[in-house]
């Protein structure tokens, strides 16, 4: 098929759901990818934070290929090996308890929700103590629960009624989080980098205050890692350069590195909340996406990887300083947000993308999720690409 083929079948038979850009990518290898005529694209996507080895990863690719000739999906019904030995990894890498495995971020978030409002109620009754408290400007699913609890206003609007039992704080101003605290809330779901909202880091004491708060009148504390998490920022989890302990973290995109799986991890408290028929999922825990993220997980968080990760994403940030037409550099690890001077960054994204550059936006910026191991002679490519896009635009 052509490009042209592609893109009509596109709008025959989609539903136009999404603004794509002028490309239509069929393999890859490493953080490169080509298009159907063949021509070669540098990566800082990863799919938006899933493909943690980049593509066509070997050891991913073989972990994921055995199983499916072994068996690709059983019932919830059956014990699952794999099932038990993703969940056993990340409680010894985290400290948390127990794990419920799904198939996305939405999905470990409304499962989040769930077992904050089934502690609550099992513990205190059935008294309004059910809200759910998270940050303006926050990203957290397009569910219908998730999506009412982004904090977003541009995103509550036409799927009414929405969802009743959220209310939201400013992020790092701690009156406006005190000013909404009562009785009726029962947890606090925040992202420590907000992804989708622009790259924007929360302040450590503001976390620490909300932590503090969280402990006295007994509200859970649930940090949503769906883009933070599976080492983006340097840590397994970006929870862990805050210095809190969260009672629930949510984990999903890099966890399976390419594959639908996502998490939600909870402390001893909280590991007998969910009990058979309260939650469930079909295809959560899938052997075939268990194998991937088992090999995600065990190649991702060494020391010597977290290492690596910190200080390429301190190369590409300190190399976009120097381009002109950047204005501010913010993130985390390898989650970063680049502020044009120009508010031109739809314009350099697309354009990017004609010149062999792959790189995404978040709001007015351009944000880059680039594979956790990528080399950096694709780094220095990319970013040639990216300097080379913004000196053209300045002209």
């Amino acid at each position: 098929m052509t490009f042209e083929e592609i893109k009509n079948s596109e709008k025959e038979n989609l539903m136009h759901t999404y603004g794509r850009f002028e490309v239509a990518l069929v393999n890859g290898k490493g953080s490169t990818a080509y298009d159907i005529n063949g021509k070669e694209y540098i990566d800082f996507t990863s799919g938006i934070g899933v493909n943690a080895l980049g593509y066509s990863d070997e050891g991913w690719s073989k972990a994921v290929s055995e199983q499916a000739k072994k068996i690709q999906h059983i019932s919830n019904l059956y014990y699952s090996p794999l099932q038990t030995a993703v969940a056993e990894k990340l409680c010894s890498l985290t400290g948390f308890s127990k794990v419920f495995l799904c198939n996305s971020g939405a999905e470990a978030n409304e499962c989040a929700i769930k077992l904050a409002r089934k502690y609550s109620f099992d513990k205190y009754g059935n008294i309004g103590r059910n809200k759910i408290l998270t940050l303006v400007n926050s990203f957290h699913g397009r569910t219908m629960a998730t999506l009412t609890a982004t904090g977003q206003d541009a995103m509550h609007n036409y799927f009414f009624p929405f969802i009743d039992g959220f209310v939201y704080a400013q992020a790092n101003n701690i009156d406006s989080f005190n000013s909404v605290i009562d009785d009726s809330i029962c947890a606090v779901l925040i992202e420590l980098v907000q992804g989708e909202g622009g790259v924007q880091p929360l302040n450590k004491d503001f976390v620490k205050s909300i932590e503090k708060i969280c402990k006295e009148k007994d509200i859970l504390l649930m940090i949503d890692e769906v883009q933070t998490g599976i080492s983006r920022t340097g840590k397994l989890y970006c929870y862990q350069k805050f210095d809190i302990q969260p009672d629930v973290i949510t984990s999903a995109k890099g966890l399976g590195g390419g594959l639908p799986i996502g998490a939600c991890l909870c402390t001893k408290d909280l590991e007998n909340v969910l009990t058979a028929g309260t939650h469930g999922t079909t295809f959560g825990g899938n052997p075939v996406a268990c194998a991937g993220a088992l090999e995600i997980l065990n190649r991702v968080t060494s020391e010597e990887f977290l290492k690596k990760v910190e200080e390429k994403g301190e190369y590409i940030r300190n190399r976009l300083l120097k381009i002109k037409g950047v204005k501010e550099v913010r993130g985390m690890g390898m989650m970063i947000g680049i502020v044009t001077e120009n508010d031109n960054a739809k314009k350099i994204a697309n354009d990017c993308v004609a010149n062999g550059l792959l790189i995404l936006l978040a709001k007015n910026l351009l944000r880059m999720l680039p594979p956790l191991n990528i080399t950096y002679e694709e780094i220095n490519k990319g970013l040639e690409i990216l300097e080379k896009v913004f000196e053209e635009d300045l002209k």
